[in-house]
């Protein structure tokens, strides 16, 4: 080294911190190259990925119940209600008679919306808005119209029951439409013709 070059910068080190420097370095080398603990960095890698699949899976298969529990339990009293086998329909008989088939759904009784209107067949107009759903976090419940219609009439029912998530960061949660409250709203419609 010939006088007024650099120091190089180990040199520096070295010289500065001596032996303990070389001491870091032989111990950052060995935890390196130690094959402890690859298992647990698998496991906390791996781990949060399976249990979000899980609860997704979960999720979806929660939904999907509720779905198909609501629909069976709509068509099957709308077949009561066409044959006119539920005598002098009013909304709480309805809501009843789904709620008692789709037992399934928690605060049913409570919580569900039927909208029921006659389609005229010469115009063939649908309602224009969404089916009105309970925000649980608002007093105000939507106003829906209940009209069970006469004899040869197209009927149009709409029901909506809000429902929890259960996991509402998974793909499945974050995906749904929710209230303010976190709570998404399973919808039903259907159509028929009221019997003579």
């Amino acid at each position: 080294m010939t006088a007024g070059s650099p120091i190089p910068t180990t040199a520096k080190r070295e010289g500065r911190f001596g032996p303990a420097w070389a001491a870091l370095k032989a111990r950052c080398r060995d935890a390196w190259l130690r094959d402890e603990g690859t298992a647990t960095v698998e496991f906390v890698l791996v781990v949060p990925l399976i249990l979000f699949i899980f609860m997704s899976a979960i999720e979806a298969g929660v939904l999907m119940t509720r779905q198909m529990m609501l629909e069976q339990a709509v068509d099957i009293t709308m077949r009561d209600l066409r044959l006119g086998l539920i005598v002098n329909p009013t909304v709480g008989k309805i809501k009843t008679e789904v709620c008692d088939r789709a037992s399934i759904l928690p605060n049913c009784d409570a919580e569900i919306r039927i909208e029921l209107t006659p389609i005229s067949t010469s115009s063939w107009s649908m309602p224009s808005s969404r089916v009105g759903c309970f925000d649980r976090s608002q007093n105000v419940q939507p106003a829906l119209t209940f009209n069970a219609g006469v004899a040869h009439q197209v009927m149009l029912v709409r029901v909506c029951v809000p429902q929890e998530t259960m996991f509402p960061t998974t793909a499945a949660g974050l995906s749904l439409a929710k209230d303010s409250g976190n709570n998404y709203g399973l919808v039903v419609t259907s159509a028929f013709v009221n019997e003579p």
